[in-house]
């Protein structure tokens, strides 16, 4: 799920049958480790729900999954959030950076006590964008606004539900850009432990 614009280090190791090469990204994901990094589409989206439904045939081991992204298409966002929702597997959610737009979304609706940031990564929250000026007739532009607010009721939700925040304190959050920091998104609800150890998603 790392896209082309990311080095895919290699790894060697020594077998009966000689010195063997594998990418580390094979690797990670052999230890059940998923890296959202990036903007999220419908690649995003594809590549994910394949590595999901592999992992997720063996409900009793954890799935980690990285998280460094700005955001990117609410569909396939919702499509991802929707999958983990979904899985039996425990699943540990880390924020490496960034989870900003849907990716906060996709962070903050991961299951309480297993939503890990990284003390200086950061979280954003904000209403759904048009990413165009709308054109069209006066009904076509009235029917994207009507869109757009649903969206926003569907999202602001989703905040509502995993933070234990009011739709009215959502609603006033992500009027703006609102950033978090790790120490506040843990006041707010988004995370649940500030974790210096990745791998061991213990709170510190």
């Amino acid at each position: 799920m790392v896209s082309n614009q990311f080095p895919m280090p290699l790894v060697e190791k020594e077998t009966v049958n000689g010195t063997q090469s594998s990418f580390l990204y094979t690797e990670a994901f052999n230890r059940r480790k998923i890296f959202l990094f990036g903007s999220i589409d419908e690649n995003t989206s594809y590549a994910f729900t394949n590595q999901m439904l592999h992992l997720m045939q063996d409900k009793t081991q954890p799935i980690d999954i990285y998280i460094n992204s700005p955001g990117g298409n609410v569909l396939d966002g919702l499509a991802i959030y929707d999958i983990i929702q979904g899985c039996e597997a425990p699943v540990n959610l880390y924020c490496i950076s960034l989870a900003a737009s849907m990716a906060s979304i996709i962070f903050a609706g991961g299951e309480k006590g297993r939503r890990f940031i990284l003390p200086n990564s950061k979280i954003m929250i904000h209403e759904p964008l048009i990413n165009s000026t709308p054109g069209g007739s006066a009904s076509s532009i009235a029917t994207t606004a009507e869109s757009l607010l649903k969206t926003r009721e569907l999202l602001n939700g989703i905040l509502a539900k995993h933070t234990g925040k009011s739709i009215k304190e959502i609603n006033a959050a992500t009027k703006e850009d609102r950033w978090f920091t790790a120490d506040e998104a843990l006041k707010f609800g988004l995370a649940d432990a500030i974790v210096t150890k990745i791998d061991e998603g213990k709170e510190e």
